[in-house]
């Protein structure tokens, strides 16, 4: 049974021999059976390590995977995660991924997937320190691949991302097909690690699963990190402060809720090959609209006022999530009002 389904770990862009000769035979079957097969082999209760646990999305996607019956442990260095956020049913480590504490760790508690969220991840930050990105994208992201190596990990599920990799001159919505051309260092860096993931599949058998995200917004959101424009907005509003918006507003991002990004992880942990999905809605959202729709949601008298605009800001962006409709039988499905409710909700919340 595992020979059988090794033949079908590569690309589903890019079938291999077998692959092609299965559709052949059985062609409105073919993707039910490759997927169904491996399923059989990815089944069952897994022992997951995930880093960035304490964090926005990954403690979310920690608490997901304990609910469905996983064994979870988390490693976070809490520089920007929260130790309360772990859920109580996860072993915790307070490590650093780029550090032998954290290698030996992996060599000692010998998972079984690898979930990484953990990230240097402001684009700002990027641009002003490209080595300090670096160091904590690639190097970390390095020091944990190898140690999963060596302890025979099945699968890495990586949090990419969408909204930093394609690029202005990227059709909108993108697609995975389409040119990655990364104008930032962080872009750059998961880039990078994506390219890295393929040689460790090659060289090591582990299975990666790439979620290029979009802009992730949602409850234990900070006002850090790719679309933190969101939690900005939201807690100067309910501080009564003024937030304002870099440049004209009318810059795009595709906002996606991290619920569906949570059960985005779900599927991927299911999906027995190599793959690359975009996690978006495919909607683009100006800026000034969502700051009207939080200023409506927070009860807030405050009009927008316009800042100078960020240096090399992306102007447009989106992406297409058809592959993972298909292949992960993933699709986004709250709105974005709803989404921007409860996040409003849960921000009062914790206040």
């Amino acid at each position: 049974m595992r020979k059988f389904i090794l033949k079908f770990m590569t690309n589903p862009t890019e079938p291999s021999l077998p692959t092609r000769d299965l559709e052949k035979v059985l062609p409105s079957q073919a993707n039910w059976l490759k997927l169904k097969v491996g399923r059989y082999f990815m089944s069952g209760r897994k022992r997951i390590l995930v880093t960035g646990g304490a964090g926005f999305i990954g403690s979310q996607v920690a608490d997901a995977f304990l609910k469905a019956g996983h064994e979870v442990a988390v490693v976070d260095n809490l520089s920007t995660g929260k130790r309360e956020q772990v859920p109580a049913g996860a072993q915790f480590y307070l490590a650093d991924i780029k550090s032998a504490e954290t290698f030996d760790l992996i060599g000692r508690w010998r998972p079984q997937v690898l979930v990484h969220h953990a990230a240097q991840m402001s684009v700002r930050i990027s641009v002003a320190d490209p080595t300090l990105d670096a160091r904590e994208n690639i190097l970390g992201s390095l020091n944990l691949f190898q140690a999963a190596a060596q302890v025979g990990l099945e699968k890495i599920i990586f949090a990419s991302t969408g909204g930093a990799m394609y690029g202005d001159e990227a059709p909108v919505p993108a697609r995975e097909e389409d040119r990655a051309r990364p104008e930032c260092p962080y872009g750059i860096a998961k880039l990078a690690v994506e390219h890295y993931l393929h040689f460790y599949q090659r060289e090591h058998g582990i299975i990666p699963v790439r979620l290029r995200y979009a802009n992730v917004y949602g409850p234990r959101q900070n006002g850090l990190g790719e679309a933190g424009v969101v939690a900005i907005f939201i807690e100067k509003f309910l501080a009564a402060e003024q937030p304002v918006i870099n440049g004209d507003g009318l810059q795009t991002r595709d906002f996606v809720y991290v619920g569906d990004v949570v059960a985005a992880n779900l599927a991927a942990l299911d999906y027995p090959r190599e793959g690359t999905f975009n996690i978006g809605t495919g909607q683009e959202t100006d800026i000034r609209t969502v700051y009207l729709k939080l200023q409506e949601l927070a009860g807030s008298a405050k009009d927008p006022v316009h800042g100078p605009a960020k240096p090399g800001e992306q102007r447009r962006s989106a992406l297409d999530s058809a592959r993972a409709r298909e292949w992960l039988n993933w699709q986004p499905r709250v709105s974005l009002a709803e989404g921007l409710a409860h996040t409003v909700a849960a921000f009062r919340e914790r206040q």
